[in-house]
């Protein structure tokens, strides 16, 4: 049986939406979700959040987590979440010569993952034969850019031929979700897309992030119809 941990990164010191990671939203702390749809998983078998906070430490604790925190020199603006993964697991095999086979890294700004999206990407890596994978999304709309005349172009499409959705080729955006990985080749690579990467499609309506403020009061709608 593989051994499967998941790490969900949650520093203190967010400046778009102050205290982003433990705000309170549909009646729990944002971090809340990530915790418990990844405590429902049939492969993990431990979840740690990584912070450099006391509060978002306390309330990991309390819903049930468990803790690593790590240094301010990790945990700032420019600091990559692949720093507090791998910090996170040097501490583990460091402390407890524990070393998992496979490592979920889940992001709490997407509250709409389900345990279901957790479990899939996992199932995904492993019926495939992966390296890492991720979440991805159905995405159908075209992209624009100036290029360097300043001329309108488009990214994915030919704008003078633009064919009806269901002609195009299919793409897909990133959610930010969820990422799973394989342990031994992470630490070498240092990054999570590594080797055969393979993709996990969500449903559209569980594709969301919270960056800025006015998202928190989209994000508390959805959770609502979620979970009716």
């Amino acid at each position: 049986m593989l051994k499967c941990l998941a790490i969900i990164p949650a520093r203190g010191g967010s400046k778009g939406i102050p205290g982003k990671n433990i705000i309170p939203i549909g009646g729990h702390p944002l971090i809340y979700y990530n915790i418990h749809a990844a405590q429902k998983s049939r492969y993990i078998e431990r979840l740690i959040v990584s912070t450099d906070d006391h509060e978002i430490s306390e309330v990991a604790l309390k819903e049930g987590a468990e803790v690593v925190i790590r240094p301010s020199d990790i945990s700032g603006d420019l600091a990559s979440s692949e720093l507090a993964l791998i910090y996170t697991l040097d501490e583990l095999y460091k402390t407890e010569n524990y070393q998992p086979d496979i490592l979920v890294f889940l992001q709490c700004t997407s509250p709409l993952t389900t345990t279901e999206d957790i479990d899939q990407t996992i199932g995904k890596l492993i019926e495939e034969d992966g390296d890492s994978a991720l979440t991805v999304a159905p995405f159908h709309y075209y992209l624009w850019k100036n290029d360097h005349n300043g001329e309108l172009v488009g990214i994915n499409h030919d704008k003078y031929h633009r064919p009806m959705r269901q002609e195009r080729e299919k793409q897909y955006i990133e959610t930010g979700a969820v990422y799973v990985m394989r342990v031994q080749e992470f630490l070498q690579r240092k990054y999570r897309f590594f080797g055969k990467v393979v993709m996990s499609v969500m449903p559209e309506e569980r594709c969301f992030e919270i960056d800025v403020p006015a998202d928190l009061l989209i994000a508390e709608q959805l959770l609502h119809q979620q979970n009716k």
